[in-house]
């Protein structure tokens, strides 16, 4: 088993080629929805961010205020810091949770969904191949715009407090245009998949765990036998 970095910009697009990609029983992770979830009052994160930004941040029900919690982080660079701290090692543990089900249920390669993955850029040495799912700089705005109902300045501002799409093809091994109709982003997600499907790297994976567990049992084999000889 391998792992796939995939990623995208606003408006791009992502949503729908993950959707594409589970369609055809892909393995995804989506950073996003663990960042949700590691943040929840039963996880170890949602103790320390209380203790540290205090508990104004909570809603009546407990939970985190995100806008809250947001608006502090945004506008001091040393929160934000401090909350990433936090979180982002929750945040792998969990995946790398979710990465063992999937190589255990036998998945060939699993797709991690991380939106800023070449801006932080700390994941993509974990990652065989990357994925954007890129659309044209118009066709991005007009979407932006149209979804989230804001002005062209608004919606430019949001477009701009991200890496370029143009930049980040250059980042990106695979890229797939999501700039025309549907059916053609969908031949291109199983050009994709089939490609990925073909390739022999999860081999390797494989035969590099089996080595270990082979060696573990054997140390474990030599141990007992010492132990009752």
């Amino acid at each position: 088993m391998f792992l796939v970095g995939l990623t995208g910009g606003i408006a791009s697009g992502k949503s729908t080629v993950v959707a594409m990609l589970r369609e055809l029983g892909c393995a995804v992770i989506d950073a996003d929805v663990i960042a949700r979830q590691v943040v929840q009052p039963r996880f170890l994160a949602y103790q320390r961010i209380v203790h540290s930004f205090g508990p104004e941040i909570l809603l009546e029900s407990g939970e985190i205020n995100r806008e809250a919690l947001g608006s502090i982080v945004f506008s001091q660079p040393e929160k934000r810091r401090l909350l990433n701290s936090i979180t982002h090692p929750e945040i792998q543990k969990e995946m790398v949770k979710q990465i063992l089900k999937y190589f255990m249920l036998g998945h060939r390669y699993v797709i991690l969904d991380i939106p800023l993955l070449f801006e932080t850029n700390t994941l993509i040495k974990f990652m065989k191949h990357t994925v954007l799912v890129y659309c044209d700089p118009q066709s991005q705005l007009s979407r932006l715009m149209r979804r989230n109902g804001l002005t062209q300045a608004e919606a430019e501002a949001r477009i701009a407090a991200q890496l370029p799409l143009d930049q980040k093809v250059k980042l990106a091994g695979h890229v797939i245009d999501n700039s025309r109709d549907v059916e053609t982003t969908r031949k291109q997600v199983l050009k994709l998949h089939s490609s990925l499907e073909d390739s022999m790297d999860f081999l390797l994976v494989r035969l590099l765990a089996l080595t270990a567990a082979a060696g573990v049992s054997g140390l474990l084999y030599f141990l007992l036998r010492q132990l009752m000889s």
